[in-house]
């Protein structure tokens, strides 16, 4: 009886062996294998025991699989834009249907493309999970993750909210002794008589749907002292003249300190808008109205307007608009956000990574495809964004290295080869000492 429990005992472990040989084929064979956790044997003794009985029963061994899956792989840069790595806990949310109905999977590989719909997948089909953001970056429901997808927006195009002007108004400009009223000078630069200005600039900006106008800074020395008059003018053929006759948009004075420095601003709006002055657009362009901060420089300093002796100069005149621009790239950045840059310069967040946090990641249920399922060993997961909350922190650019150490593979598999020939020999010995029992009847 005991003889045949060896032979039992050696097969259990000829069995062991090769489970260890198979995760030590896997291991090797997946080296190269983004974000690949490799898997360790471990042994556990088959123990066959009657209670309170000191006879001997040979039991066995048996090989169960331990995926090394918290253990931190490499990080190693990436050419493509759209690669990203998580250094530390957390793995990225993926979907195995385009739309997000199909089941969700954990990966943490992070090598990401699209495809010819847009959408952001993983070599092995797999699409990457993430919260949509609105215009202004913020989420739009962070109870629902969607797919994500850059083909979301095709163009973009930015109105200007912002303009401003630096300028020197020269202080030995004789000033402006007529009559003069606010929207003078709008009249004359629309062709209608009115008030030349002594000195005038033009800056381009543009609408919410990427047209560009012109807005005219128009100047006029005013005969008190180191005043100036100031009107700002769109083209009366682009706006609502209702609204803005002759176009003008702003006007009012502003002073300056005598050492040159700007003294108070009193440009005020002809029309009020959140921020400051409304521009109301002609209701044929379908475009919405520009609620514009006019920017003239801080008071005490010469950061903006300024009036010294010496000729009038521009300094320098901005906007903060764009006209219409084309998707040109897609990237990820450290914070998990997808980034669309445009070929006008401008850039947008269009959707954020999610990143899955489990209390116990090494009870994930591994599948085909570099991908995990949940279990119930590994908990229920919790999602938050990359940095926050315990989860990793993101690096754009690079992907995470199997944690397979090759030279470690190659000892563990002379150890289990040796094993495994060492247990064959259990069962030859034992075999031969069958065949003895069995001569001693001759």
């Amino acid at each position: 009886m005991t003889l045949f429990g060896s032979l039992f005992t050696g097969v259990t472990a000829l069995a062991a062996q090769s489970r260890s040989m198979s995760m030590i084929s896997d291991n090797v064979a997946n080296v190269n294998t983004t974000a690949y956790k490799l898997a360790q044997a471990q042994f556990t003794s088959l123990v066959v025991r009657e209670a309170g009985s000191r006879t001997y029963r040979p039991g066995g061994v048996s090989a169960q699989a331990f995926y090394t899956i918290g253990r931190q792989g490499v990080i190693q840069s990436s050419s493509s834009p759209t690669d990203v790595a998580i250094v530390g806990q957390g793995f990225f949310v993926v979907n195995t249907a385009a739309d997000g109905s199909g089941q969700n999977m954990f990966a943490r590989a992070g090598e990401f493309a699209t495809d010819s719909s847009g959408n952001l997948r993983m070599p092995s089909g797999f699409y990457v999970q993430g919260w949509r953001l609105d215009r202004n970056g913020a989420p739009v429901d962070l109870d629902q993750l969607e797919t994500v997808n850059v083909s979301v927006v095709n163009g973009v195009a930015l109105a200007s909210t912002r303009v401003a002007i630096g300028a020197n108004l020269d202080a030995d400009q004789p000033p402006f002794l007529g009559a003069y009223a606010p929207g003078d000078m709008a009249t004359n630069l629309a062709g209608g008589g009115g008030v030349a200005p002594h000195f005038s600039r033009t800056v381009q900006i543009y609408d919410s749907l990427g047209r560009s106008h012109d807005l005219t800074f128009a100047f006029l020395k005013d005969p008190a002292a180191n005043v100036w008059n100031v009107e700002v003018v769109a083209d009366p053929a682009d706006v609502d003249t209702t609204v803005h006759p002759n176009g003008l948009i702003a006007s009012g004075q502003v002073a300056f300190n005598g050492d040159g420095t700007l003294a108070t601003n009193g440009l005020t709006p002809l029309v009020a808008g959140t921020q400051g002055a409304a521009i109301t657009w002609l209701a044929a362009s379908g475009a919405d109205p520009n609620d514009v901060v006019i920017e003239l420089g801080e008071p005490g300093t010469s950061e903006g307007l300024t009036q010294f002796a010496s000729p009038t100069s521009i300094a320098f005149v901005s906007q903060n608009g764009a006209g219409v621009g084309t998707l040109n790239s897609v990237a990820i950045d450290e914070d998990g956000y997808v980034v669309a840059s445009f070929t006008n310069g401008e850039q947008r967040r269009l959707y954020r990574l999610a990143l899955a946090t489990f209390p116990n990641p090494a009870g994930l249920d591994p599948r085909p495809g570099n991908v995990y399922a949940a279990s119930d060993e590994a908990g229920a997961y919790v999602l938050r964004a990359p940095g926050e909350g315990g989860a990793g922190r993101l690096a754009p650019s690079a992907l995470e290295a199997s944690n397979v150490d090759i030279a470690d593979e190659f000892t563990k598999m002379i150890i289990t080869q040796r094993a495994y020939s060492a247990n064959a020999r259990v069962i030859s010995t034992t075999d031969e000492m069958l065949d003895e029992l069995i001569r001693l009847r001759r």
